[in-house]
C-alpha cells in the first residue's frame, strides 16, 4: 500500500566510541524527511472516498502534518493541520510547500486534539498521529525491513513521542524475532512513558518544550500504554544535551542530518546503557537551521 511512496531507506554502521554495534535505520531519509510518511499515507490510502470527501485533519508538530499533507495532496483532498504554537518555522514551511493548511493553538488545545481526535469546528477524516491502526501498520513496515536487513539484531531503540511508531515496529520485530529488546528513549523534559514504566501504570509528568519537539509530552495518549506496555523492555530517557551531543555525532561522523528527536534512540545508545548489536531508528532531520548551527558549534539550544 505505501511501496512507490515511502523509501525502503537504508540502515548503516556508525562508527563510534561505544562498546555496543550501533547501526542506524535512516527515516530522516524519507520524502518528508521522516518516517511519518509511512502511517500517515497508508491511512489516508486505506480511506474511501466517502470519508474523504471533507479533506483530512490530524494533530501534529510538524511530521505527522507533512505525512498527512502529502497523502491529501495524492488523494486530491484538503489538509488542514492543527499544531502548536511552538511548532518549528521549518516544518511549517514545509507542510504549506505540500499544501496543508496550519493552525495554531495553544499548546493544551493541540494535545486536547490528540487526546480526542477532533477539534472544535474543523470537519474532515481525522488520521490520528498515534493510535490510528492504519498509521500503526505503515510504521511495522520499518520492523519488517530492520529483521530482514539485520537478523541477529539484540535491540531496538525507538524514540517514543505518542507510541505509534514503537507499537508499530515492536510489533513487526517481536512477531518475527521475539527475542529481540525493544527500549523507548524520550527527553527527560518530557517522560510520560519512562515515568509510567517506573510506576507501573500511566502517571502525567511536567512537560518543558525543548529543541526535542517531536517526542515527548505531559501524558500518554489514551490507549497506548496497554498496547504498547507487553511490547517494550525498557524505558530511557536522556538529557537535552546528550540528545545534542547526539545530533552532532550523526553530522560529523555519519554526515547525517536528525533533529532532537531522531537523534535520542543514538544519545541512549552512545551512554552504554544496552549493549549488544543496536538499531537506533533515527526517525526524522526536519530541524530549524539555527538550532543545528548551535549545535554544531557545541552548544544546546
Amino acid at each position: 500500500m505505501i511501496a512507490g511512496t515511502a523509501l525502503r531507506t537504508p540502515l548503516v554502521r556508525l562508527q563510534a566510541d561505544s562498546p555496543a554495534e550501533i547501526w542506524l535505520k535512516l527515516e530522516n531519509l524519507q520524502p518528508i524527511g521522516s518516517f511519518k510518511i509511512r502511517g500517515a499515507y497508508n491511512a489516508i490510502r486505506q480511506a474511501p472516498p466517502e470519508e474523504l470527501a471533507r479533506g483530512v485533519l490530524t494533530a501534529s508538530a510538524g511530521n505527522m502534518a507533512q505525512g498527512v499533507a502529502w497523502g491529501a495532496r495524492e488523494r486530491g483532498v484538503a489538509a488542514t493541520i492543527i499544531a502548536p504554537d511552538h511548532i518549528p518555522e521549518t516544518k511549517r514551511a514545509a507542510i504549506e510547500r505540500l499544501g496543508g493548511r496550519v493552525l495554531t493553538v495553544p499548546v493544551d488545545e493541540w494535545f486536547r486534539a490528540i487526546m480526542e481526535s477532533r477539534f472544535p469546528g474543523v470537519e474532515g477524516l481525522f488520521v490520528h498521529p498515534v493510535k490510528d491502526d492504519a498509521v500503526m501498520a505503515g510504521n511495522g513496515t520499518i520492523g519488517l525491513e530492520l529483521v530482514e536487513d539485520l537478523p541477529d539484531l539484540d535491540a531496538v531503540l525507538i524514540p517514543w513521542g505518542g507510541g505509534g511508531l514503537t507499537t508499530g515496529i515492536a510489533s513487526a520485530v517481536k512477531a518475527l524475532r521475539p527475542g529481540t529488546r525493544v527500549f523507548t528513549v524520550e527527553p527527560e523534559t518530557a517522560a510520560p512513558f519512562a515515568s509510567s514504566v517506573a510506576a507501573g501504570e500511566p502517571r502525567e509528568v511536567d512537560y518543558r518544550p525543548s529543541f526535542v519537539d517531536g517526542a515527548g509530552a505531559s501524558a500518554l495518549v489514551p490507549g497506548m500504554w496497554e498496547l504498547a506496555r507487553p511490547l517494550v523492555d525498557g524505558a530511557l530517557t536522556v538529557s537535552l544535551d546528550e540528545a545534542a551531543a547526539a545530533v552532532r555525532v550523526l553530522a560529523e561522523r555519519a554526515r547525517v542530518v536528525a533533529e532532537g528527536a531522531g537523534a535520542l534512540a543514538l544519545a541512549a545508545a552512545l551512554s552504554g546503557r544496552v549493549e549488544g548489536i543496536l538499531v537506533c531508528v533515527v526517525s526524522g532531520g526536519n530541524i530549524d537551521p539555527a538550532k543545528l548551527v548551535t549545535i554544531l558549534e557545541g552548544r544546546t539550544p
